[in-house]
């Protein structure tokens, strides 16, 4: 089976079960793992489904909780709000961090210098 057929098959079934995310992306961030040597279709499939509903919580829980709900928009804050207020998101710090101005930032810096360790 060549390259392009598989992946006209993995857009297929990706299209027969409902999925919206593009199956062909998640293979190539499961392939990312040095710890994935091959990825089973059947695997592929839940994962992206999995995924595709993560995403759909995340921010049906945003929205819900966002200043946006009024105008019927999602912004980046409430996403940002949800993770840092969730303890089920916690682990999306890192990835949604509260947006801050840099002379806010600069405040903070000034406020508090990191102290050096003495070498």
């Amino acid at each position: 089976m060549s390259g392009d057929n598989a992946e006209d098959n993995v857009n297929h079934a990706s299209n027969s079960k409902g999925i919206s995310l593009p199956m062909t992306r998640v293979k190539l961030i499961m392939k990312s793992s040095p710890d994935v040597s091959s990825i089973n279709q059947e695997a592929l499939l839940i994962t992206t489904k999995a995924t595709e509903l993560f995403v759909q919580y995340l921010a049906l829980s945003s929205f819900n909780n966002g200043s946006g709900k009024d105008n019927k928009t999602l912004l980046y804050s409430d996403l940002a709000n949800t993770v840092e207020g969730t303890e089920t998101f916690q682990f999306l710090t890192d990835i949604l961090p509260k947006k801050i101005f840099a002379r806010d930032y600069l405040k903070l810096i000034e406020e508090n210098p990191i102290e050096e360790a003495d070498n």
